[in-house]
């Protein structure tokens, strides 16, 4: 009787033992998967979170930045072209001029403009800026007057501004609105793919004297 007894004893030891180690097994594995998904959730996160990081920093430091705003008087006493000079915000990734449109409205009619290739001069012509064949003369089209490109980025068929580089986007006031009377208020933004837009609002002068007007 004590052998059966001890006998016993001794199986349900071995069954305990057993038994433990197949838990601690358990354990381990779901552990060892636990942490690898944790693992493979914190990559993606940090991942996520870089490029969400540079999204952001090129959102917010990409830009179109308007400097001056100029428009000239043609024959029949409106202002017919508007040049607006533009650069690309400090600190600002390279802006491609190509992707980039011009809203532009006199509060009466809101228009969408767009480049248009053909009209683009690598400087102004000698007679001033408002002599150079690069005015489109379509309602919907804006050209460019490259001011200064020292590394050539802003070429007529993909136009790239960056650091250090000044240009004329330019219109013809008088094929989108048949020309710009005194008094008239005029608002509109640069906007190009990324970034902020080049905001502008100017009021045209009460009277006409001279043929070219600082507008902004």
């Amino acid at each position: 009787m004590r052998n059966v007894k001890k006998m016993l004893k001794e199986d349900d030891i071995g069954d305990m033992g057993i038994g433990a180690m197949i838990v601690f097994i358990a354990m381990v594995l779901v552990a060892g998967i636990a942490a690898s998904v944790l693992i493979q959730t914190a990559n993606r996160l940090e991942i996520q979170a870089m490029k969400t990081g540079q999204q952001t920093t090129n959102e917010v430091a990409t830009g179109i930045a308007v400097d001056d705003i100029t428009g000239e008087v043609g024959g029949g006493g409106t202002i017919d072209n508007i040049a607006i000079a533009v650069s690309p915000r400090s600190g600002s990734m390279d802006v491609d001029l190509s992707n980039t449109i011009i809203e532009i409205s006199n509060s009466g009619s809101k228009y969408i403009l767009s480049y248009d290739s053909v009209s683009w001069a690598w400087k102004p012509d000698d007679t001033g800026v408002f002599g150079t064949a690069a005015f489109p003369l379509a309602t919907n089209l804006f050209g460019i007057i490259v001011l200064e490109d020292a590394d050539g980025s802003c070429q007529a068929v993909n136009p790239v501004i960056n650091r250090g580089d000044h240009v004329l986007l330019t219109l013809s006031s008088f094929t989108i609105f048949s020309g710009l009377t005194e008094r008239t208020d005029i608002w509109g933004r640069v906007i190009p793919e990324n970034g902020a837009p080049g905001v502008f609002a100017f009021r045209t002068p009460a009277s006409f004297s001279e043929t070219v007007y600082d507008l902004y």
